[in-house]
């Protein structure tokens, strides 16, 4: 039953009614799951589990940082780069639930004992459970573990340069926009429509397939890779503008908008780098370290309104 549910949810992924789908079973999933963590642990036999702390800590182990650096090898060696490999294998640190399901299935049928079903629910508590701090700290760790990369990774990471397999160039557009989200869409299409030529980059593919079908000119990026600003032309473009969207949490030197005004003097470039910030003291930081403007929506776009009320309402005061 539990692999033919898993099908049917495989099988209704590609249809327009996933959305809703899964906004219906939201509270259903949640609520049931409860239980089945429920029946889990009153099916635990506490009195086997001192047997199985040792080989539960060594495939604990293994999966919370071997299963990790094999996925960082083998994507490395595979052409894509040290910051997706890390945070790919950093994200498949622990083993699922349906692991769990899969050992309940084998002790129904008789195919595997208590003891081995104990060994796997104690690697999946502590593996999920640590996962959640690994992935919430996974930037970090990337930042850690980047320098070892490099015996490992290609000079060029082929995979992720561009979808055509050709390396993004800068040389013939006036404006180079890193982040393709709402904010930094937007500045391109103005930008585009008053006949500036923008290049876009972005580490979501679906955000650059976008931004090409616009008919726009697009490639996958790293803001926060500072060897990829290296791979760029930028001698003829004016300026570059992150538009990256930051982490929740205090401005730190390892923010993508430092990591990328960083990478930029790092590689040469002499045009005016334009960052954004979402609080007045942010943008205050940025100008400190060396950036030319600040960009900062929510101000940015309040002023315009409350311009456009005054206006409409005749700009007199009562």
């Amino acid at each position: 039953m539990e692999i033919g549910g898993l099908l049917a949810g495989v099988s209704l992924a590609s249809t327009p009614y996933r959305d809703a789908i899964g906004s219906r079973l939201a509270s259903l999933r949640d609520f049931l799951l409860l239980f089945f963590f429920i029946d889990l642990g009153a099916g635990l036999d506490l009195d086997a589990l001192g047997a199985a702390l040792a080989p539960a800590a060594v495939l604990s182990l293994f999966v919370l940082v071997g299963k990790p650096l094999i996925v960082v090898v083998l994507l490395v060696r595979s052409g894509y780069g040290p910051r997706t490999a890390t945070l790919s294998g950093l994200i498949l640190g622990q083993i699922s639930e349906f692991s769990l399901i899969f050992m309940a299935v084998g002790l129904s049928l008789g195919h595997v004992g208590a003891e081995a079903q104990g060994v796997v629910t104690l690697v999946g508590l502590v593996t999920i459970a640590l996962s959640v701090y690994v992935i919430t700290w996974s930037q970090a760790l990337h930042r850690l573990v980047e320098p070892w990369l490099g015996r490992v990774v290609r000079r060029e990471p082929v995979r992720e340069v561009d979808a055509t397999g050709k390396r993004a160039e800068a040389a013939a557009h006036d404006f180079v926009i890193f982040g393709l989200g709402r904010f930094g869409s937007r500045i391109g299409r103005e930008l585009s429509d008053r006949g500036f030529r923008v290049l876009g980059l972005d580490f979501d593919p679906e955000a650059v397939a976008q931004w090409r079908a616009a008919g726009l000119d697009a490639a996958f990026g790293d803001a926060t890779d500072p060897e990829f600003a290296r791979h760029l032309n930028l001698r003829r473009a004016r300026a570059v503008i992150s538009a990256v969207p930051r982490d929740r949490g205090p401005l730190t030197s390892a923010d993508p908008q430092f990591a990328l005004l960083h990478g930029l003097r790092d590689a040469g470039f002499r045009g005016r780098v334009v960052l954004s910030a979402a609080r007045r003291d942010e943008a205050q930081a940025l100008l400190d370290r060396g950036a030319d403007l600040v960009l900062t929506p929510f101000d940015d776009a309040a002023s315009y309104a409350v311009e456009r009320l005054v206006e409409a309402t005749g700009n007199r005061l009562s």
